[in-house]
């Protein structure tokens, strides 16, 4: 090839990458006029966040204040008792509506969040993302319900201590990576309060202790009974799961749950309707926290046990035990006395129609 003909192969070389080189430059300026509208838009996102959120907090304040005053309020005839009935539904609707609002904004994370993963934001803005996080934890308890049920299954026959020593394991990080997970959907609008939500707290503590105990006559004398505890715990969170997920499918179809709401431990009021035959299993496993309380105890007071983690689990199995009775006794209550009052209001109404009939 003569030089005259590299040279102008090279020419030509020069003036494609130059060519090219201008078409990269008109679309990054694109792309840099799409980069301030996307700034543009989240600041003003984070406007409309902050606007919205301060009203919201102000519509429940007054909410919460005139409520109090229409359930203060007496009533002296039958119309105003159905007024003032009608009223309280009412701003229930509202209220639940705005928490609901209040649920997709941003929000700061609890204590224990910021102490594990400092000030990151885990405030999933889009539904669609929270939904399939609400999903992924799902999932992942089901997952880890089946493999804590086979392998303590497992070790229940086979005395092996790696085995023991990898269950142990299993559950503290089963347990610790909940708390974190349950942590996150709470501030992206799942409502886990209360003691379901201690009680995820108390169970990590207590698995922690379990791995501390050392292999010897105490450890060998309840770890059968704690294998046993294992395996029912684990069918029953799995037998929750599956009959929860299924009711919390048809509540939301109907309204009547949030979107984020997930399966739990225990008895809630919205498993009132279809689950409240879950309730004897609920006791059993009641009636085996109290069981193992109670032989820790026992063992305790043997003279060759000097094991500090005999009587910390023992208090803890108690702990738990109490909680979830007083807790799940409560619910059942509560719901049958609504149901009571229900029916009483339904027949007077009845009655008072009859009533006006004649």
């Amino acid at each position: 090839m003569s030089r005259d003909q590299l040279s102008e192969d090279k020419v030509d070389s020069w003036s494609h990458l130059e060519e090219e080189h201008n078409q990269n430059e008109i679309e990054l300026a694109q792309l840099e006029e799409v980069h301030k509208d996307y700034q543009a838009a989240v600041q003003k996102a984070n406007k409309l966040q902050q606007k919205l959120s301060e009203s919201i907090a102000r519509k429940l304040k007054r909410l919460h204040e005139f409520r109090k005053k229409v359930r203060k309020c007496e009533t002296h005839t039958d119309i105003e008792t159905d007024t003032k009935y009608d009223l309280d539904q009412q701003i229930e609707f509202r209220n639940n509506q705005l928490l609901r609002f209040k649920d997709t904004l941003p929000k700061k994370g609890e204590l224990y969040l910021r102490i594990i993963l400092g000030s990151l934001n885990v405030n999933l803005i889009e539904k669609e993302l929270r939904l399939k996080y609400k999903e992924e934890y799902e999932r992942f308890k089901l997952i880890l319900n089946l493999i804590i049920f086979f392998l303590s299954f497992i070790t229940l026959f086979v005395n092996y201590k790696a085995l023991d020593a990898a269950l142990q394991f299993l559950l503290v990080w089963y347990h610790c990576t909940l708390t974190i997970r349950e942590s996150i959907l709470i501030a992206n609008g799942s409502r886990i309060h209360g003691w379901w939500r201690a009680l995820q707290f108390i169970t990590t503590i207590q698995a922690g202790i379990m791995i501390l105990w050392p292999d010897g006559p105490s450890y060998t004398e309840f770890r059968a009974y704690f294998l046993l505890y294992t395996v029912y715990t684990a069918f029953l969170q799995y037998l929750q799961f599956y009959y929860q997920h299924s009711c919390l499918y048809r509540l939301r179809a109907l309204g009547e749950r949030y979107d984020m709401d997930v399966t739990l431990q225990g008895f809630h009021s919205w498993m009132w309707k279809g689950l409240s035959f879950l309730l004897p299993f609920l006791y059993i496993g009641y009636g085996l926290q109290f069981y193992n309380a109670h032989t820790l105890y026992q063992l305790y007071q043997l003279p060759e046990t000097h094991e500090w983690q005999v009587i910390l689990t023992s208090l803890i199995y108690f702990i738990i035990f109490l909680g979830n009775v007083v807790t799940t006794t409560l619910v059942v209550t509560i719901k049958i006395r609504q149901g009571f009052s229900s029916k009483l209001r339904a027949f007077t109404q009845g009655t008072r129609l009859q009533g006006r009939n004649d």
